[in-house]
């Protein structure tokens, strides 16, 4: 047979199928195969919201997607090229996605009458026998039955060999992307080892989908993706929650604080609680509490005794623990609170991504209560932006939000990690004994950060009495007075407000100083702006792009930039709350772009939105 390679710039794939097809391991694999290349790449893991929805259903559908490409990205990308459509479901809840003229690989077999049914397709209709999508390229294998006859030989029952079916849908890619299967093979050996059979099947399963691409005569052209050109150095393929587990244990390490986690599962908070347990060697401490109240509370007494609190959650944990966080504020303690954030109010979308805790972090708690608020950007950024949020928390004696989500947290990119040495030491000062003009320790007596030392119980000539009733300034003591709880209030915020002397300046990630439209983002809508910005930039537009990891406060020329464009944008994945503090502080007339569908924002809707912007004037 005459093959011939073709070389693609950018690819974009969707596995999608039944929670139970095996659709985010074969997603995952794909990736990790693809980073060893050198090629960038970006992912978006889509979870079903029900544990176990009924086989076949519309809201049973798991998907995952993924982006790579020989030039550098920053998004899973808008539309696929490709989309592997296990049943009738997956093509109908993905199909809108796919670009014209894409191509759908589809296992016949989900596309039987009682899948079809369960798709919500009308009687006697099949998608894949008329003429509905006549403009796609249609790839069609029985995958279920090529499954099992390639593994007739193994004594299994029938339900664990369409288990396999993932493998060999992979095996196929791997020949259609000319692609080796030593990695995939290597991590099926280290899981299945100890089960000879469920290891060799999957093997066999996978090499089976390879032959059957090489051999059938159907297929006649493989596609190549080359290396991207990256800055030199090491890297590994990370998601967003690895990130931000390394960055904690790193902050221990070069704080030479021990760190304490108290943790209660959420999803999707909870790898974090399951990546740090597997670290003990670094003297790191978790506690699977037994609820979100216990997990909070066990980080602050942590935090009281010396030690780096931590505690992890998403929005539903957050309410529950409020309380706690104004105990914490009050203590002017250390701590570090993760908000892995997911779509709400209440449970709502667990599986789903938002940015809507925001004003939550800001204000939600009782009294007046502030805290300084980090965010992370994309998978990677966690790490050094979780870094920095350790730093602040120890060195200001302030706990401290910081917020991901379910898209930063599931995602996944290359990560050149850093070396020990390029860390810069985040010192931490224990107040050991009494000053120069002290006849008695005063726990609240400040510097000039206006920030109170920090002194483990138990050292003597320190003893102290410190609770969530209001202090009196300096001693600490317990206090009614009216006058000194303006004081005090007014102290705490002032302290937080400090913290903008201590951090960088906000600097523009892309485009002119001064323009028609600069683009503030936080968070994880920053693959999408950079994007649109640089294509913008590209077609001639004035377009400017800043994205805060500093969210409260503020860097202090924030202000000043605003300032230099005629319009601002900010896209945010909730109903619009960066921008109600960003129009209260500064009074400007900043546009809003939002999206409530528990998924990202694509480049084109701001390519899109910017563009209406100038043209509308």
């Amino acid at each position: 047979m005459n093959t011939k390679e073709e070389v693609l710039q950018d690819v974009v794939i969707k596995f999608a199928g039944d929670s139970g097809d095996g659709m985010q391991l074969t997603g995952s694999q794909f990736t990790n195969n693809t980073a060893l290349l050198g090629i960038d790449l970006a992912t978006f893991p889509d979870f079903p919201a029900e544990i176990r929805a009924p086989i076949g259903t519309l809201p049973g559908v798991s998907g995952y997607q993924l982006h790579f490409s020989s030039n550098r990205i920053f998004t899973p990308g808008d539309e696929c090229d490709v989309l592997v459509a296990m049943n009738a479901a997956a093509l109908k809840v993905n199909l809108k996605n796919l670009k014209k003229g894409g191509r759908i690989i589809a296992n016949t077999d989900g596309f039987d009458a009682k899948n079809l049914r369960l798709a919500n397709y009308p009687d006697g209709i099949n998608p894949l026998e008329d003429d509905s999508l006549t403009n796609y390229q249609v790839i069609k294998i029985d995958v279920t039955k090529l499954t099992r006859e390639a593994l007739k030989e193994f004594e299994m029952g029938t339900k664990e060999k369409d288990r396999a079916k993932n493998m060999f849908v992979l095996g196929f890619l791997y020949w259609m992307y000319n692609r080796d299967m030593d990695n995939t093979i290597s991590f099926l050996t280290e899981k299945f080892g100890k089960k000879d059979i469920i290891l060799q099947s999957n093997i066999k399963a996978l090499r089976a989908g390879y032959n059957y691409a090489d051999t059938t005569e159907t297929f006649t052209t493989r596609y190549h993706v080359d290396k991207a050109k990256m800055q030199k150095g090491s890297y590994r393929n990370i998601m967003g929650n690895q990130a931000l587990s390394y960055g904690l244990i790193a902050a221990s390490q070069k704080s030479g604080l021990q760190l304490f986690l108290g943790s209660y599962p959420i999803t999707p908070a909870s790898d974090i609680l399951h990546e740090l347990s597997k670290h003990k060697a670094f003297g790191i401490k978790t506690f699977q509490a037994e609820d979100e109240i216990a997990a909070i509370t066990s980080a602050i007494g942590a935090s009281y005794g010396g030690l780096l609190g931590v505690t992890t959650t998403s929005g539903p944990g957050m309410a529950l623990k409020a309380e706690a966080m104004g105990l914490a504020v009050m203590l002017e303690i250390p701590l570090v609170i993760i908000n892995v954030q997911r779509g709400g109010p209440s449970t709502g979308l667990p599986t789903k991504t938002e940015q809507s805790d925001l004003l939550q972090a800001y204000y939600g708690r009782n009294g007046e209560c502030p805290m300084p608020v980090i965010a992370a950007s994309t998978p990677s950024d966690c790490f050094n932006a979780i870094y920095e949020a350790v730093r602040i928390s120890v060195q200001h004696m302030t706990p401290v939000i910081f917020l991901s989500d379910g898209f930063i947290a599931n995602g996944a990119e290359p990560w050149k990690f850093p070396k020990s040495s390029d860390l810069h030491k985040i010192e931490v000062k224990f107040k050991t004994d009494l000053g120069d003009h002290e006849e008695k320790f005063q726990p609240y007596l400040r510097d000039e950060k206006l920030v109170r030392p920090w002194a483990i119980p138990g050292t003597p000539g320190l003893e102290h009495r410190i609770g969530g009733i209001e202090k009196q300034n300096i001693t600490g003591n317990v206090s009614y007075d009216p006058d000194n709880h303006q004081l005090m209030v007014k102290i705490r915020e002032e302290k937080v407000e400090k913290i903008a002397q201590h951090i960088p300046e906000q600097k523009l990630d892309n485009g002119p100083a001064k323009g028609k439209v600069l683009i503030l983002g936080w968070g994880s809508t920053y693959g999408a702006i950079k994007s649109a910005v640089q294509e913008l930039l590209n077609e001639g537009y004035t377009v400017a792009h800043a994205h805060l990891r500093y969210v409260r406060p503020f860097p202090k020329n924030l202000g000043d930039m605003l300032k230099n464009y005629e319009h601002i944008l900010i896209p945010e994945i909730n109903n619009g709350q960066l921008i109600k503090i960003v129009r209260d502080k500064y009074l400007v007339d900043a546009k809003g772009y939002n999206k409530i569908m528990g998924i990202p924002i694509t480049k084109g809707e701001l390519i899109e939105e910017v563009k209406r912007i100038i043209e509308e004037e």
